[in-house]
């Protein structure tokens, strides 16, 4: 497969082409999709747009139009489900120890696991380029910030390439584009960096994993809050990965699997989104149209 790899975002960043001579403009596109997303929402550097607003929290913030773009898809995300995706949860994830970027963590580097009131989405508002929330919110839209990336990366670099494109980051997957001609294959696993467990093929939209097993930095530490406790999701799901339209409605379902623990399959089923569910145990089940286990390795 024609394609390239680098590390961006704090995780792989990786770009493949239906057409190998059209690599180079591809991967161009992808990089400055993913340079202006950093620059814009990131919680990890000081000079990112994200951290002026959240130090300006309590007074109305004018955003740029990318900014607002992707608060505006957390908000989504948020409402579609049912407040499981929260990007109030800035300060949880501070408080559970992750305060800097993740390559930067060592394990057992945080402070005991506390409960905090995560403030609520319906605390945010945005209208016409203007950002309004209460002093104290601190905006996380680590959750959603990387799949919009995806989709942005996967479209942006179509248009540049000429052709079709697969843009995975981290295990966060869009295509766009003509497909090739027997699809787009996608290895499905706990770590997108690991050997897969199943290989899937897909045509268009967007395919999300969401782990509780791969960023972790001590016993019951990770990167996932559950915005009703205000603490890392309590263990069910090691993994669920997602297929949908965008890369970020999957990525939102299989966030939103995570947190709802048991009761994910029958909110997966009721929305039909094809989902793969794997318990701490090693246990697998399967949603809607989700291929079977014919691949796996």
């Amino acid at each position: 497969m024609n394609g390239a790899r680098w590390e961006a975002l704090g995780t792989t960043a990786s770009v493949y082409v239906a057409d190998a001579a059209a690599l180079d403009a591809a991967r161009a596109a992808v990089e400055a999709e993913l340079a202006a997303i950093d620059a814009s929402c990131s919680r990890f550097r000081d000079d990112a747009e994200l951290e002026h607003v959240n130090a300006a929290a309590g007074a109305p913030k004018r955003v740029t139009p990318l900014l607002e773009e992707a608060i505006t898809v957390a908000l989504r995300a948020a409402r579609l489900s049912d407040g499981m995706v929260d990007p109030t949860i800035g300060e949880a994830l501070i408080l559970a120890g992750y305060d800097r970027d993740f390559a930067a963590i060592r394990r057992g580097d945080a402070p005991p696991l506390r409960a905090i009131t995560v403030p609520g989405w319906r605390a945010v508002r945005i209208h016409n380029g203007v950002l309004t929330m209460p002093r104290g919110v601190r905006l996380d839209l680590g959750a959603t910030a990387k799949a919009l990336a995806a989709d942005r990366a996967a479209s942006a670099a179509a248009r540049a390439a000429n052709t079709g494109v697969l843009v995975n980051l981290g295990g966060d997957i869009a295509v766009a584009g003509a497909a090739p001609a027997h699809g787009w294959t996608v290895g499905i696993g706990d770590d997108h960096r690991g050997p897969a467990d199943q290989t899937i093929t897909i045509r268009s939209g967007g395919v999300a994993t969401s782990s509780t097993a791969v960023r972790t930095w001590g016993p019951g530490r990770h990167h996932i809050i559950d915005p009703r406790t205000g603490m890392p999701t309590a263990p069910h799901w090691r993994t669920v990965s997602v297929a949908a339209g965008s890369c970020v409605d999957a990525n939102t379902a299989s966030t939103a699997a995570v947190v709802l623990g048991a009761q994910a399959p029958r909110w997966l089923s009721e929305r039909n989104l094809p989902a793969r569910l794997v318990a701490h145990d090693g246990a697998v089940t399967t949603i809607a149209d989700w291929p079977q286990e014919l691949l796996a390795a």
